[in-house]
């Protein structure tokens, strides 16, 4: 069958559905890891282990975040990228680092707290030196894992054209084993620790009922916010970047009626997996005792100076409305 006969793939569907899922999570990701960052950094001398992954997690959320206003500019210009070769492969290369960097340290995050329930004896001899070394060799790994991506061609030079997620169609049978690969080390191992960590954390506390109630609550909410992370934004993108680039290799011999299908979840997929930005501040809210009660703090005063603005006489009236109804 030639390539003329077959199903027309809808590209205008990314144009119309990524900039404003990228618009809206650029604007509360800002805000929500502009504040998380800004609380952890005024208590910098009094850091604990696990919130330095937090203020790493953090850091990789706002490096993919300033890049999301190009990629806005060029999904409206009908994917046409008018800021040249290099700083394509720089956008997508932040991409790929926020994306296993922020699954690297929520994976430390959970070995962490596996270590404090399950071997506390352990916990008490680390310190934040190791947990700073531990970010650092994070993010060479993510790096090196990231890095073959940039030597894929991702335009046609520096003319405005395309910009490419993976690469184009003459190099694609290559990506597919290099992202297959990709997939493997960044994400399937990742998980499983991060599954055999919560796992053994949940029986452990069922087990002990002296189990501190509180530490009980916040392992399980955590486990709750690693469930959402991953199968709302990393499973589906997973399957679905590898499945696309699969569907794109057996279209050079046979097309296939589901390509298009396909190629739509995938970048449902690619909306899905940058909300991890906007997400990932939930982490901040359970990582950090401190946030919590400072944005309780903060409310309750931005309810005292909207309150002074409303009308004095308000609260005598529903005063004696409700003694009347009583």
């Amino acid at each position: 069958m030639k390539n003329t006969s077959c199903p027309r793939i809808s590209f205008d569907f990314t144009g119309r559905f990524l900039p404003p899922v990228f618009i809206s999570v650029f604007i509360i990701g800002l805000v929500a890891n502009g504040w998380g960052l800004k609380t952890l950094l005024q208590k910098w001398k009094k850091l604990k282990i696990i919130n330095v992954f937090v203020l790493n997690l953090g850091l990789a959320d706002m490096l993919y975040l300033l890049t999301l206003p190009f990629l806005v500019d060029y999904y409206i210009r009908d994917s046409q990228w008018i800021f040249g070769d290099a700083f394509c492969k720089i956008t997508r290369f932040c991409f790929n680092l926020n994306l296993y960097g922020s699954i690297g340290f929520l994976t430390c995050i959970s070995v962490y707290r596996y270590l404090a329930v399950v071997h506390p004896i352990r916990v008490i001899r680390l310190t934040v030196t190791h947990s700073v070394t531990i970010s650092v060799m994070v993010w060479l790994l993510v790096g090196v894992q990231c890095l073959p991506d940039m030597f894929y061609t991702k335009t046609f030079g520096n003319k405005p054209g395309k910009c490419y997620e993976t690469t184009q169609k003459a190099f694609v049978e290559d990506y597919l084993k290099y992202s297959l690969g990709w997939t493997l080390t960044g994400f399937c191992i990742p998980f499983l620790i991060t599954l055999g960590c919560y796992g053994h954390v949940i029986v452990v506390l069922c087990r002990k009922n002296t189990t501190d109630k509180v530490l009980k609550q916040k392992c399980l909410k955590l486990l709750f916010i690693l469930i959402l992370l991953f199968s709302v934004c990393y499973i589906p993108f997973h399957v679905l970047k590898n499945l696309n680039l699969w569907s794109r290799v057996l279209s050079k011999m046979l097309c296939r009626e589901w390509s298009n299908g396909v190629y739509i979840a995938h970048q449902i997929s690619r909306g899905l997996v940058c909300l991890n930005s906007a997400l990932n501040p939930l982490v901040y809210l359970h990582g950090n005792e401190e946030i919590p009660a400072q944005l309780r703090q903060q409310l309750q005063q931005a309810h005292q100076m909207f309150s002074r603005f409303l009308p004095s006489d308000s609260g005598s009236v529903s005063v004696s409305v409700s003694v009347t109804q009583i």
